[in-house]
């Protein structure tokens, strides 16, 4: 199919909303200060959610996040588990796939890791917990997209989980966005009362 002059444009805006973030997290990961590259990260993303052609919502400038605690950023090993092929519903009417390779596990608890098959793949870490529905979003939200940039690093051989930087997906701010959503295994028993809160603009998921 041609690309006419529009989408080429939308491309184009793509490939520069996609360098921000890599950049942003990039900063994220450089950082002494995890307080202060956590305050750098809400700024740029009110900026990209304001100004961007790109965003979920342009315009939208009513991201709110929980208080910053430090004792949600969180060191997890990750074990193997036999790769297993799965298909993540979501907000659209066709499922996501991808590969369920390890887990997560910290304090005594476990969150399964996935690797998406499509668009170039990547590793994939939403979750829900109990504030899910009510505080933040219902469908869940996202920790870890690398495909996308959202990648927090590693210690060693332990993944950063810092959930002070769990997001919203795109679905969550509009409609025409098709997002995975976190599968029910990825459900935190706690109140996970860190990273971004339910948007105020009356959306929910109409799949799980």
């Amino acid at each position: 199919m041609a690309i006419g002059e529009e989408s080429v444009s939308e491309v184009l805006d793509l490939l520069d909303w996609k360098r921000r973030v890599f950049a942003l997290y990039a900063e994220v990961r450089d950082a002494d200060d995890p307080w202060a590259s956590w305050e750098r990260w809400r700024l740029v993303r009110a900026e990209l959610f304001r100004d961007h052609p790109q965003s979920a919502r342009p315009g939208f400038e009513g991201l709110e996040y929980f208080d910053y605690d430090p004792a949600w950023r969180l060191l997890a090993e990750v074990v193997p588990v036999e790769p297993e092929s799965r298909k993540i519903a979501g907000s659209g009417p066709e499922p996501v796939a991808a590969t369920r390779f390890a887990v997560a596990r910290f304090d005594g608890q476990e969150l399964e890791l996935f690797w998406l098959e499509a668009y170039g793949g990547g590793l994939f870490l939403p979750f829900r917990d109990a504030t899910s529905g009510a505080a933040t979003y219902g469908g869940g939200r996202y920790l870890l997209d690398t495909v996308k940039g959202a990648d927090l690093g590693a210690d060693g051989s332990r993944l950063v989980l810092d959930f002070n930087f769990a997001y919203n997906p795109s679905c969550a701010y509009d409609t025409k966005w098709a997002c995975p959503l976190s599968p029910p295994a990825n459900r935190l028993a706690a109140a996970v009362e860190a990273g971004e809160k339910k948007p105020e603009v009356g959306l929910e998921p109409t799949h799980s």
